[in-house]
């Protein structure tokens, strides 16, 4: 516990800094998350079976493409163009062929890097984007995040005994789940209404804040089903006591992509 309170510590003074600025070095920083993410996706699936060296040069090339799509101009433009995915697509699927050795390139292969890639670079891309739009906006989904996980963790060691997911997350249970999005949609209602506009509909932000606080819960148990199905515990080891980067990120990425899909409605 005191090394992860430590860790927690030390990757507020790091992030802090680069949240408040924006701009260039916030869209640098979560590029470089971005491709340890990616890299963190790929490693733990060469545990397996390893990628070709090319197949990886080219992922993280499409990744940092990704992520910083549409941003260089301080856009909160949430567009990416058909013909750019459709490229990449062609990218990672049609070297099948030309490899012709399923032991080392196969059609699974090509659509788990595909997912990968799509994923990784697309939120990452969401999250630059939403800090263009303005601060407020992505300190409110974080806010959202960082209490539910909180919570639910002291929420279902305190009280929890329904078991959640057992076959994802033997820990999770029904009560943390249940105390973790209350107090996400308490204080991410509370922040939305005093920091960002105090005059919208109470109980339109309520529904929408605890349907993001939920969807957090539902990324952190598919990424935890992804380390499951590698027999795996984290998908890292940079942060002592946290795992890696999608360890930390898993929840707040869901949330960024459920925010950008609602954005027009709040």
């Amino acid at each position: 516990m005191k090394t992860r309170i430590i860790s927690a510590i030390l990757i507020a003074i790091v992030f802090i800094p680069f949240l408040y600025l924006g701009g260039v070095p916030f869209r640098v920083f979560f590029s470089i998350l971005g491709v340890l993410a990616l890299y963190e996706m790929i490693h733990i699936k060469d545990k397996k079976n390893r990628y070709p060296l090319i197949m990886k040069i080219l992922s993280y090339l499409c990744v940092i493409t990704l992520c910083l799509n549409n941003t260089m101009l301080f856009s909160s433009n949430h567009i990416i163009s058909y013909q750019m995915i459709a490229i990449m697509m062609f990218m990672f699927m049609l070297p099948v062929i030309f490899f012709n050795d399923n032991d080392r390139y196969s059609i699974m292969d090509a659509l788990y890097l595909v997912g990968a890639v799509m994923f990784i670079g697309l939120s990452f891309n969401m999250i630059i984007l939403t800090r263009n739009q303005d601060i407020n906006y992505l300190l409110y989904l974080l806010a959202i995040t960082i209490v539910t996980d909180t919570f639910a963790l002291f929420t279902g060691a305190l009280i929890g005994k329904h078991k959640l997911c057992p076959a994802i997350s033997p820990k999770k249970t029904i009560e943390g789940s249940v105390g973790g999005s209350l107090m996400g949609t308490f204080v991410g209602v509370a922040f939305y209404i005093t920091v960002i506009n105090s005059s919208i509909n109470i109980i339109y932000i309520i529904l929408v804040t605890l349907l993001l606080s939920i969807i957090g819960q539902c990324g952190d148990l598919v990424f935890s089903n992804i380390k499951r199905y590698f027999d795996q515990k984290d998908f890292g080891n940079l942060i002592p006591g946290h795992g890696g980067v999608l360890d930390r990120l898993d929840s707040f990425l869901f949330v960024v992509i459920a925010y950008v899909l609602l954005i027009d409605l709040i």
